[in-house]
């Protein structure tokens, strides 16, 4: 089994979405029995709070279903359990790295999966959730592809 574990900074918008998509999409690939997927945030601001509600309707707007969550935040033991951990932008790797006192190899941007270097933007502060939905989906689709599936 892979064990993926998503990472944004609050742990209601952009890794929860990657969470809802990416179990969407390896369920229509008849790959659910093959992955543990999570997600996580790097901060404590959020812990306890739902999916944000303009990530719920965009999931639900493109026919997503949103997996049930409460925010977390991301552990150090998370950096031994989990296969790969994806974050959203650079200083989520910076806040990883700082949580797991090291660098790890199991860590990359999502987008990376996709050629590009860029962060997903973080719609807490552009209020535009299409366009990180958007950019997770290509991420995503690059991860699997990664994975040869």
């Amino acid at each position: 089994m892979i064990k993926v574990l998503f990472v944004c900074h609050g742990n209601i918008c952009r890794s929860t979405m990657a969470e809802s998509l990416f179990t969407h999409m390896i369920a229509q690939r008849d790959l659910s029995t093959k992955f543990e997927i999570a997600s996580a945030g790097t901060s404590s601001e959020e812990i306890g709070n739902p999916v944000h509600h303009s990530t719920q309707t965009q999931l639900k707007q493109n026919g997503v279903a949103v997996v049930p969550h409460r925010a977390v935040q991301m552990k150090k033991s998370d950096i031994d359990y989990y296969d790969y951990i994806i974050a959203m932008d650079t200083a989520n790797i910076r806040n990883i790295e700082r949580i797991a006192g090291h660098k790890s190899e199991k860590v990359a941007k999502l987008l990376s999966f996709a050629g590009s270097s860029d962060d997903v933007a973080d719609p807490w502060y552009t209020g535009d959730f299409e366009t990180t939905f958007k950019d997770i989906k290509i991420g995503l689709e690059g991860f699997l592809s990664a994975l040869k599936f």
